[in-house]
């Protein structure tokens, strides 16, 4: 059997080249390949290493405080991400999965999704990776 570390590796890739392509349905699709192939916890731990995308390799681990002037004013799903990938920032998966759920609850998790994966490439093409 594959594995699913793999595959949420593949999964990550292929979101990541739709969002660069800039074709949403393509990214929104994946996730939902994602959730029909492994479940929602799947489509979860893509989301975590596409915040490990924007993060990048050399984080040295410890309590991090991400600033995000005027956050409480943003769109609901610019909101979700700066505190998605702050706690992937200070490895706290607890918050982590409780943004998700809530994302899910609310409605709103495919627009943060996408919101996510764009902010991904965004940087991605910011650092010259992309």
């Amino acid at each position: 059997m594959d594995d699913p570390g793999d595959e949420t590796y593949q999964d990550a890739a292929q979101v990541l080249e739709s969002a660069l392509a800039g074709d949403e349905d393509a990214v929104a699709n994946t996730f939902d390949s994602v959730v029909d192939r492994r479940g929602m916890s799947a489509a979860y731990d893509v989301a975590w290493r596409l915040a490990g995308e924007m993060v990048g390799d050399n984080l040295v681990r410890g309590p991090w405080r991400l600033e995000f002037p005027d956050i409480d004013d943003a769109n609901y799903d610019q909101r979700w991400v700066a505190r998605f990938v702050s706690a992937y920032a200070n490895e706290d998966e607890p918050s982590a999965t409780a943004l998700f759920t809530v994302a899910l609850v609310d409605g709103k998790l495919e627009e943060c999704l996408l919101t996510l994966a764009g902010s991904a490439v965004a940087t991605l093409k910011r650092r010259g990776a992309a």
